[in-house]
């Protein structure tokens, strides 16, 4: 349905901004750190590098089509940004996707090299995906049988979402 446009503009990451959908470490010297703990319900933590592609998603001009979102239950999810600028979009674990007026939910966020974060288990997200780059690569931990818990929500029956990244 291409007569609904949702346009997001990415804000840069920040603790405040994040909260809604997980945490971003902090140095072990911080007060803070370990105030947040990571979760497996199936007692599957994994680790490993993944990276996610621009041609994985279509783009208009220099915006991201975000056409659909994933999300986990049984897991919270670390990623630390190794190598370019990229942008995530997410939605709290309790959003749902029945009306255009469901997309207001969507946030976005550019992350830099070296960003980390973890999302709550639930939060619903796509990407990260390169904003210039071919590729964006991961320092990824999250659940080994994540693929059985992968519950994706596809956005297309409600518009078009339209990601400019902040640049810059």
């Amino acid at each position: 349905m291409e007569s609904n446009y949702l346009n997001l503009t990415a804000r840069q990451l920040t603790g405040e901004a994040w909260k809604p959908y997980g945490w971003l470490p902090v140095s072990d010297t911080n007060p803070a750190d370990g105030q947040h703990t990571l979760r497996f319900e199936w007692h599957d933590a994994h680790v490993n590098l993944i990276h996610h592609a621009a041609d994985e998603i279509a783009h208009k001009g220099e915006s991201l089509i975000c056409d659909r979102l994933f999300r986990h239950l049984t897991h919270t999810q670390a990623l630390l940004i190794l190598d370019v600028d990229a942008v995530v979009v997410v939605a709290p674990p309790g959003a749902s996707f029945s009306t255009p007026d469901d997309l207001r939910q969507l946030e976005a966020f550019t992350l830099r090299p070296h960003d980390a974060l973890v999302l709550h288990q639930g939060t619903w997200h796509w990407g990260p995906f390169p904003v210039r780059a071919p590729r964006v690569n991961l320092y990824n931990v999250q659940g080994r049988r994540y693929i059985e818990d992968n519950e994706c929500q596809l956005l297309t029956h409600l518009g078009v979402v339209l990601c400019s990244p902040v640049t810059g």
